[in-house]
Formats: structure tokens, C-alpha cells, sequence
């Protein structure tokens, strides 16, 4: 459904003057910042262990196939890498990604002005600032993980009006 929506162009791939009609894949278009900025057409959600773009875009819009929208909205554009993994796959790869998963990663202290909730990483060594807070090679990538757990949903009332104006923008010649 969602490569349905892009414009073809001519493109001759081999050199040789025979063109074919192709699915113009470079074309993009993004979300204005004003309606990402609009809380009342999201609402926040954790990727329970396991759900993907398809099994929420059915639940939530009864249709998988506007998987493409969760995506678009939480700007993932690497399904493998931006998605967050299951418990099963993160603990394979933190095993294959480092030798000793209770190695330090680094060292935080607590951001001293401003939001203090926030850390600084102040890298693997922590002789100027004893009082730092390890932080594990396992507890970087949980982080990680579950930063990814956290999404935007479009309200699913609005599905209709998004889609058909992705269908406008993504049509529109730029020649």
C-alpha cells in the first residue's frame, strides 16, 4: 500500500536507452513539525515484547498494512536496527556485541544545572569524578532498547485525512 502512492519514473538502470517505468523510491515526504508538535492527534505507547509495525497498525487501525504510518511518525527508517528488538534477539545480540555484558560501558554523573535528571556520559574513566555511576555494557543497551520501546500513534480517527494527504504529497510532480 504504501510504494502503491509513488510516482513512477522512466529509468534506464543498464545504459542502453531502454527505459522502464519505476517506483521513484528517492521521493520522501516528512511530517511538518507543527503537527508532530500537536499532542491531541498522538498518543504514547510501549512496543510490548514481540509486537511489530503490523501487529499495532492492526490493532490499532485494523489494517497491518498502515504499518508504514507508525514508522513514518516515529521517523524509523531502519525496521532492524530503529525498531526495538524482542528479549530473545536483544539478548543474542548483546551476547554476540560484547565479550562481558557486565563490562562498563561508561560512567554518568548528574547533569548539575538546568534538568538535573539528566546524565552526562563522561566516558571509561572516572578518576576525575570518583562518584560516578557505572553503567554497564547491559544496562547501555537496555537503555537503548527500551528508549525505542517508546512511540507516537496517530489517533486513529485521523488515519483517513493522513493518508489521503501522504497520497497528494507523495504525487506531487516537483518538475
Amino acid at each position: 500500500m504504501y510504494f502503491d502512492n509513488f510516482p513512477t519514473i522512466p529509468y534506464d538502470s543498464a545504459d542502453t536507452g531502454e527505459f522502464k517505468d519505476v517506483k521513484n523510491l528517492l521521493r520522501r515526504v516528512g511530517i511538518r513539525a507543527k503537527v508532530k508538535a500537536n499532542t491531541l492527534l498522538f498518543d504514547t505507547y510501549d512496543v510490548r515484547n514481540g509486537e511489530t509495525p503490523e501487529s499495532i497498525a492492526h490493532k490499532l487501525y485494523g489494517n497491518a498494512e498502515l504499518h508504514w504510518i507508525i514508522m513514518l511518525l516515529n521517523d524509523i527508517t531502519d525496521r532492524y536496527h530503529d525498531w526495538p528488538m524482542t528479549e530473545a534477539q536483544f539478548l543474542q545480540f548483546i551476547k554476540d556485541k560484547y565479550s562481558n555484558v557486565d563490562g562498563t560501558h561508561h560512567y554518568e554523573i548528574p547533569q548539575t544545572s538546568g534538568d538535573t535528571s539528566i546524565k552526562i556520559d563522561i566516558g571509561t574513566d572516572n578518576t576525575n569524578y570518583p562518584s560516578a555511576t557505572l553503567i554497564t555494557n547491559y544496562e547501555y543497551e537496555q537503555e537503548q532498547q527500551d528508549a525505542k520501546r517508546k512511540i507516537r500513534l496517530l489517533d486513529p480517527s485521523y488515519i483517513g485525512d493522513f493518508v489521503e494527504e501522504f497520497k497528494s504529497l507523495i504525487s506531487e510532480s516537483i518538475i
